[in-house]
């Protein structure tokens, strides 16, 4: 059976007390949106639509760069949750299969959730997800008759007797596309908000003889976010789960609570994660790796056996062979650092490359940038960088070459030659003892001042 997604992503979301688009709000370095979009993408739906209104074209890019071919439709205005999936009929035109409706701003349902809904769809017309909720406050109530899913009422239109219903509607929804359809055309507005409601047409369904029914998940996974409040819980909760699912998998973190992960981190078993460690967007890390405290990756590659930190920063294009060291307050950004090489102390290593076993003196940096561009340093392997060395991009240092403490290379090093660069060193006899009387002389007269 063939699968389409249906992802709303209309709403302001005003009690984010925000410009940006509720579903551009982010958790683990990702919009709420791409989330939604992640779950559903291990279904291979043949088509996705987003339904965007408020920032469309903020949302309508944010999804494309989450998937390329992603349809796109605009609800211009906000008349319910009905009237948004109709926007989506021409997107959906000559589409035979099962639509399922989700939400931008519910980032946690799960796969195996979504496969339940559709397995559910072999012997029912309409399918509901829904969640025993804790507080059921102000949700919509799911009324069932044995496996039947009766009506969904809305807690505004619910009677007394219906709030106490603790089953609660989720909104995602799973129906076959002509059905869905013909369904959403018979939906009015006849209620205390004037809205056109989704949920109206499992009432529909069965007035028209179609079976409904109702697939339940853990309440977690449908978290909603409206406010920084619950999009703050709801990053707790994101980093609690991939905290555990990492260490499940074989990763040693001795202080998961301070580690922070990104939607996309991978980290291989038996890697070991000290405290204080931020995982940005697009960050590998590869079995037996360490990564030490107060570090802070994004964008980057540590291969095994490599060494990190503490209070290291790689940045985006860090790539990084096995039994690498990166040692204390160095920065690697866009360069490779090849098998056995060493960046141990205060260094900034950009648009570079450095050989294998080669190692980086304290204090060295790549000028890579003139003001307008970018250029490349390229070091070989074997070689030794001195100390405070200045690398004047672009610039080749060679294979088994060496460079003083302090020099400022701006002409290529051939391989095994040595590079000096500075000026000589000259001494003034007494000179410091008389620098020095003078200076206290000085402060003494400032102070009786």
């Amino acid at each position: 059976m063939s699968i389409a997604l249906v992802i709303l992503a209309a709403g302001k979301g005003t009690r984010m007390e925000s410009d940006l688009p509720k579903v551009l709000h982010k958790i683990g370095g990702a919009p709420l949106l791409h989330h939604a979009m992640l779950s559903a993408s291990a279904l291979e739906p043949e088509r996705t639509v987003v339904v965007t209104g408020h920032g469309a074209e903020l949302v309508e890019a944010a999804a494309r760069d989450f998937d390329e071919d992603v349809l796109t439709v605009r609800q211009k205005d906000q008349l319910g949750t009905a009237h948004a999936v109709a926007q989506a009929r021409g997107a959906l035109d000559g589409f035979e299969g099962d639509v399922i409706v989700l939400y931008g701003d519910t980032p946690f349902i799960t796969t195996e959730t979504l496969e339940a809904m559709i397995a559910a769809r072999v012997t029912h017309d309409v399918v509901v997800l829904g969640f025993e909720a804790t507080d059921p406050r102000r949700y919509g109530r799911l009324i069932v008759n044995g496996n039947t899913l009766s009506k969904i009422v809305e807690y505004k239109d619910a009677s007394d007797e219906e709030r106490a219903v603790k089953l609660c509607n989720s909104g995602v929804i799973c129906a076959d596309s002509e059905t869905l359809f013909d369904l959403i055309d018979a939906v009015g507005n006849e209620n205390a908000a004037q809205e056109y409601y989704l949920t109206d047409i499992v009432g529909i369904a069965n007035e028209r003889g179609l079976k409904a029914t109702a697939v339940t998940c853990d309440e977690a996974e449908t978290l909603g976010i409206n406010s920084r409040v619950e999009l703050a819980a709801a990053e707790a909760t994101f980093q609690a789960n991939r905290r555990r699912d990492l260490i499940e998998d074989g990763v040693m973190m001795q202080a998961p609570d301070t580690v922070f992960l990104s939607f996309d981190t991978i980290i291989g078993r038996d890697a070991e994660i000290e405290p204080n460690v931020i995982f940005a967007p697009g960050v590998t890390v590869e079995s037996g790796a360490r990564i030490r405290a107060f570090s802070h990756l994004e964008g980057a590659h540590v291969s095994r056996g490599a060494t990190v930190g503490p209070f290291a920063r790689l940045r985006r294009g860090a790539e990084l062979a096995e039994d690498v060291h990166i040692g204390n307050f160095v920065e690697i950004k866009n360069a490779s650092i090849d098998e056995g090489a060493k960046v141990n102390h205060l260094t900034y290593i950009g648009d570079a490359s450095v050989g294998a076993r080669s190692n980086i003196g304290a204090g060295t940096i790549t000028c890579n940038y003139d003001g307008v561009m970018k250029h490349k340093t390229t070091i070989g392997r074997d070689t030794f960088i001195g100390s405070n060395t200045m690398l004047v991009a672009p610039v080749t240092v060679g294979d088994e070459a060496m460079t003083a403490t302090s020099t400022v290379v701006t002409k290529d090093v051939p391989n095994g030659a040595m590079a000096i660069a500075r000026t000589e060193q000259t001494n003034k006899q007494g000179f410091a003892r008389k620098l020095f009387a003078m200076l206290r002389a000085k402060k003494a007269k400032q102070l009786k001042g």
